[in-house]
């Protein structure tokens, strides 16, 4: 078994939360620590960690990216290297995706780059949308901050091995809005009486069926409830509050400035008809993934001789890469991780082991083609 899969069944057993992924990174630290890198930042963004491996020749800095988290998912496959964490696992593949820059490391720690620098960076809190700014707006960042940068996730419902490529938007926005109302309560027999929020709550979900249609949008939009609180079963009473959250989804940022306005003035219209008070939040806010074309064509270049599969239409789900991309070049691809294999957050999803030499072989040629070819054994 290499180093790179031991490590890889070591995070699996111990996985952390967003935000909480000190142990994780320390864990990162001790593997890397033989390789010898020539700079190493810790406590990036809260427990991030990146380690630079430098050429000494003037060149361009190569970012390559992984997430550090879990997941608050009970994990039901029966593995040897099972969560020993309750209630927490690696459903998302982060694991593998760390394993796979450690071997990277490993190929680095032999021989630098023929010029330039590669930064690999563990980046803590992926899964709730603010690891990639809280990174970014670390002062360390400047000391690292890429030319190029490039990331990956492996993708269950495609051949094993198979690198997904998109330019533009890989995937899509999202953030998840709570609207929270209140009104008076009273008494069911006179319901007019006091100011239900039942009436407003029913357009709001009515406009999250039909918000496409709304907005005109010429591109993927979703609005979707994921959950709604109101009264109870108490049949003498009208409520007096309710609490609705919907996840708002879009292929751009604009769009999705678009739907923020539209649910926006949607609510504070309803709110005033009913007279009642109303309260917006937001959490889980993603921007979107957007790649450079001149990214995506390295990635292709490196997947020479590899099954490559280019999507019409971006992911629905997010991932806060689009932070890195907005500040300059770089791509975000997909590896596909088998066609039978469980979806990602399913409880019994567990990465493909056989990943790792494929996703570690891409990142190097990426290093080829970025910094000069080191003839990688």
């Amino acid at each position: 078994m290499t180093a790179a899969l031991q490590l890889r069944h070591s995070l699996h057993a111990c996985p952390d939360l967003s935000g909480s992924e000190h142990a994780t990174a320390a864990r990162i630290r001790d593997f890397f620590a033989p390789l010898w890198p020539d700079a190493v930042f810790s406590g990036l963004g809260g427990s991030g960690v990146a380690f630079v491996f430098d050429s000494g020749v003037a060149g361009d800095t190569l970012m390559l990216r992984c997430e550090l988290d879990a997941l608050p998912v009970q994990e039901s496959a029966d593995l040897p290297w099972h969560s020993t964490r309750m209630g927490v696992s690696h459903k998302c593949g982060h694991d593998g995706h760390m394993a796979i820059l450690a071997m990277v490391g490993e190929r680095l720690a032999r021989q630098r780059p023929a010029r330039g620098r590669v930064v690999l960076l563990y980046q803590p809190a992926e899964e709730t949308g603010v690891g990639a700014q809280q990174v970014t707006a670390d002062p360390q960042f400047f000391r690292i901050r890429p030319d190029l940068v490039f990331g990956l996730h492996n993708v269950p419902g495609f051949p094993a091995g198979q690198i997904i490529v998109r330019e533009g938007t890989f995937s899509c926005a999202s953030r998840g809005m709570r609207v929270r109302l209140t009104g008076k309560a009273a008494h069911a027999a006179q319901p007019e009486t006091g100011s239900s929020p039942a009436a407003a709550v029913a357009r709001i979900l009515d406009a999250s069926d039909n918000v496409a249609a709304a907005l005109a949008a010429d591109e993927l939009v979703l609005a979707t409830v994921v959950g709604v609180s109101m009264g109870g079963p108490n049949f003498g009473m009208a409520p007096a509050a309710a609490e609705v959250c919907v996840t708002l989804r879009a292929e751009t940022d604009a769009t999705m400035r678009r739907l923020v306005q539209h649910f926006e003035t949607l609510v504070r219209h309803e709110a005033g008809r009913c007279g009642l008070q109303f309260d917006i939040d937001y959490q889980d806010v993603f921007d979107a993934t957007v790649n450079s074309p001149a990214a995506v064509d390295i990635v292709r270049q490196a997947s020479v001789g590899m099954s490559l599969a280019e999507i019409a239409e971006p992911f629905r789900w997010s991932e806060d890469f689009g932070r890195f991309t907005q500040l300059g070049a770089g791509a975000f691809f997909g590896l596909g991780a088998g066609e039978t294999v469980p979806a990602l957050h399913n409880d019994d999803y567990d990465f493909p082991d056989a990943l790792l030499q494929q996703g570690a072989h891409v990142f190097l040629k990426i290093i080829d083609i970025c910094l000069g070819s080191n003839n990688h054994d």
